[in-house]
């Protein structure tokens, strides 16, 4: 008796899930996650992802042609970790605002209108609408508009320095960030805890479990809230 209830909470928990932003650093590592965990698990991307887990579905096409695949698909959870680089970018601000600011919230509002009722999203320590750091206020303004979504529930990561492999990506800045983390992070005591560096694994690992969970409203999750999720 026990055993089967059991298996009908299991079930009652998967969810299907469409995570766009798969070839990332935190989306790279979290579709094996969210498999592991027993979701349906569907992967927007532009390209084939190579090292994608088997059971996950890619669905490839361009970026213009996203929200209607999202309509198509009708996920119960969308998962945003979408983010370009300032050099992938072009060092153009239109283009970077183009993907961290207009295709999240494009590709959520089209779960939302399929009937999508939870999304999750990853923004960054730090954002604000009115921040005058261009970066911090596109992700401000990205996080402001998806709470106007009206989704049951809403959660939003707020990440400091993430630790992970990303290549020739990196900007000068955050190299040297990486570099120095061991000794910065020591430093940053209290609520300054929040802008130490954070394994792009932790983050992915806190977004799976979050896949489920109960509650209605919008959730901030910051360092310290992301680890706990992990515990």
């Amino acid at each position: 008796m026990q055993k089967a209830a059991m298996q009908k909470s299991m079930e009652a928990a998967v969810a299907k899930v469409l995570l766009a932003g798969a070839s990332g650093l935190i989306g790279g590592q979290l579709s094996q996650m969210l498999i592991e965990a027993g979701h349906d698990v569907h992967l927007l991307v532009r390209r084939p992802v190579d090292d994608a887990p088997e059971k996950a579905a890619q669905h490839i096409g361009d970026a213009a042609g996203w929200t209607q695949l999202v309509a198509d698909l009708s996920p119960d959870v969308i998962i945003s970790c979408l983010g370009t680089t300032w050099n992938k970018s072009g060092k153009s601000e239109a283009a970077f605002r183009a993907v961290d600011h207009d295709l999240v919230i494009a590709l959520c509002k089209a779960a939302r209108d399929a009937g999508a009722q939870h999304a999750i999203t990853v923004s960054s320590v730090g954002a604000s609408p009115t921040s005058r750091n261009f970066y911090l206020r596109t992700k401000g303004e990205m996080e402001a508009a998806l709470k106007g979504l009206d989704f049951a529930r809403l959660d939003i990561l707020r990440p400091g320095l993430l630790i992970g492999e990303r290549g020739n990506d990196r900007r000068p800045g955050e190299r040297l960030g990486i570099l120095l983390s061991p000794l910065t992070d020591m430093l940053l005591m209290g609520a300054a805890s929040r802008y130490r560096s954070i394994p792009a694994q932790t983050v992915a690992r806190s977004i799976a479990a979050m896949v489920g969970q109960d509650g209605h409203g919008s959730f901030i999750h910051e360092n310290n809230a992301i680890h706990k999720f992990c515990s």
